[in-house]
């Protein structure tokens, strides 16, 4: 099971894949947006191409959780992508990914010109990596639940 990641902004969408297993988030690229159609039919083919079963877009909340915007956006954009793709799309708090992309990249040694294009991917893979992890730990609390408190 594939989940891409989509870290979306008025003209860029970043881009970040899991691997097969779901454990793991890796950035793709960056992808300059033109049009809502051009939007759509490049996630089509990259659903296709990598057989992606979810999609998980960030969610754009005000730092005291309440919506902007921005968040309207992209739950517009969101319901978009439900009516014409044949995958899930979910939405996962995005708060700080940018910052934090931008720590990572600067504690790589990357240079600010270098920077700049890659911050939307990176951004994109703290997304799905974020949801990743907490179905993992959803999974696994799952699991002991029910090892350890059979009904």
């Amino acid at each position: 099971m594939r989940t891409l990641g989509l870290d979306v902004g008025d003209s860029k969408i970043g881009v970040a894949i899991s691997d097969s297993l779901g454990y793991t988030a890796q950035g793709m690229m960056t992808f300059r947006r033109r049009s809502l159609t051009r939007d759509v039919r490049f996630l089509e083919r990259l659903i296709a191409e990598h057989k992606v079963d979810e999609i998980v877009v960030g969610l754009p909340l005000k730092m005291n959780g309440t919506l902007s915007s921005q968040t309207n956006k992209i739950l517009a954009f969101c319901d978009v992508l439900r009516k014409h793709l044949n995958v899930p799309v979910v939405t996962w708090d995005e708060r700080l990914t940018t910052v934090q992309a931008i720590k990572l990249l600067k504690r790589g040694h990357i240079r600010r010109k270098n920077r700049v294009p890659l911050i939307d991917k990176v951004a994109a893979v703290i997304i799905l990596q974020g949801y990743l992890d907490h179905k993992s730990l959803e999974t696994q609390f799952e699991e002991a639940y029910y090892v350890n408190f059979p009904r």
